[in-house]
């Protein structure tokens, strides 16, 4: 039954059982990354990373290792061929992904100033905004959008801090009766920026290496079908030896030394 390199077989097969660990690994990353944001950026309805792009890419990758190691596994020309095709496209799209998730990398801080400085000022925003606000506040440690200032004086109690270490600012509430209060440092929308990138930096990490995955992939798998196609085609390369080595070696006769006859 077999017909192509046992070690090339076993390869491929442990190939596929990692990339199918990997699979499993960005699926739990998607669901890390949906309860840090759960009531984080996302309460201020940014949908950037609301998207399910993470479980569906898992849920593709381990489908495509099940079909790889059963293909080399079992020596299945189809399946492998099939296999191949899925690495092609996936790298392609991997890499065209990856590239699209830089360049909005890059555009984040903008795209977040353009979308919250609308609210401002936070004191005079809609009743949802404000409670969403002060939710975030008093979960994220953080007080007004780009500043405390964005309450204009009416700063609300979330925005409180009791902490030391330079993680709060004195500053003045005239909606308060005290003359100064202390308030967290932090603004929001940098903390909601800074979590962000990193998860944008995940998703740019996690798409390259896809794609470099899927190209390792494809140069397995084509020599395993170089292989399938082949299945008589002798490995080792035999070299014909050259006739005059083949040659007996010359006979050694006897020199007899002729005295000549003296008269």
């Amino acid at each position: 039954m077999t017909q192509v390199n046992s070690c090339l077989k076993w390869l491929l097969t442990i190939f596929n059982i990692i990339f199918a660990i990997v699979g499993v690994i960005i699926i739990m990353i998607g669901m890390e990354s949906q309860l840090s944001y759960a009531n984080g950026a996302l309460a201020l309805d940014v949908h950037t990373f609301r998207k399910p792009e993470l479980y569906i890419v898992g849920s593709i990758i381990m489908v495509i290792a099940i079909l790889g190691a059963v293909g080399a596994y079992n020596e299945s020309k189809a399946c492998m061929i099939l296999f191949l095709v899925c690495m092609i496209l996936g790298s392609i799209v991997m890499l065209l992904l990856g590239s699209l998730t830089a360049v909005i990398r890059s555009k984040l801080p903008a795209v977040l100033e353009a979308a919250y400085r609308p609210a401002l000022p936070l004191d005079r925003t809609l009743y949802d905004m404000r409670n969403q606000m002060e939710r975030l506040q008093t979960k994220m440690e953080c007080c007004g959008l780009f500043s405390f200032e964005d309450w204009e004086g009416n700063i609300p109690r979330s925005c409180l801090c009791s902490k030391l270490w330079g993680t709060c600012q004195e500053v003045h509430n005239k909606g308060s009766q005290l003359p100064k209060m202390s308030v967290h440092a932090k603004a929001c929308v940098p903390i909601i920026e800074e979590e962000s990138l990193m998860l944008a930096d995940v998703y740019v990490g996690v798409f390259f290496t896809l794609a470099v995955l899927g190209l390792l992939g494809m140069v397995l798998s084509s020599i395993m079908i170089h292989q399938l196609r082949n299945p008589n085609r002798p490995v080792a390369v035999l070299m014909s030896v050259p006739a005059y080595f083949n040659q007996p070696p010359p006979r050694y006769e006897e020199l007899q030394n002729i005295v000549p006859s003296t008269n």
